[in-house]
């Protein structure tokens, strides 16, 4: 590769935006940030007119404590996974009734959750039919799975 301090003031540069633009891009936590924040620093350096050498170094060090620091934060984000109450998750729990019939393992019906018509499919894939009342109990992209609910005794006194 060229030695020239123009070239490298550039490749650092370029660098530091892709792996910025990568942790944006790519879920995770806080994966490409410390080696944005390295190249940066590598770019800072190179435009400053620092030798090669200390530009590797600089990169190498300043990536390597940042992932160090960050991973611990990082795990924490993550492990609490999806937040119910937000997107698709809000639906988690809420009962409702089926309003066209679920026709067994992956066959599909469909639901109401709050105003919108939702396609729905069996937890355990039997069969549920229309004015059932059941639970969303996963959400997979645009389909509630759900569970039938066993009527209570206030069910069956209502009637």
């Amino acid at each position: 590769m060229d030695n020239d301090p123009d070239t490298w003031r550039w490749i650092w540069l370029i660098a530091a935006l892709a792996f910025g633009a990568g942790e944006i891009a790519i879920a995770g936590s806080f994966f490409l940030a410390p080696f944005a924040i390295g190249a940066l620093v590598a770019a800072i350096l190179a435009f400053a007119g620092v030798g090669l050498g200390l530009e590797w170094t600089a990169f190498v060090v300043v990536s390597a404590a940042l992932l160090a620091a960050m991973r611990p934060l990082a795990k924490r984000l993550d492990a609490g996974g999806p937040t119910k109450g937000v997107g698709a998750h809000r639906q988690l729990g809420v009962r409702t009734r089926v309003i066209e019939a679920i026709e067994g393992e992956h066959g599909h019906g469909f639901v109401m959750l709050g105003a919108e018509k939702w396609r729905a499919e069996s937890s355990d894939g039997t069969p549920i039919p229309v004015g059932s009342s059941v639970t969303v109990t996963e959400v997979r992209g645009t389909r509630a799975i759900v569970s039938l609910v066993e009527p209570s005794t206030e069910d069956l006194t209502a009637d």
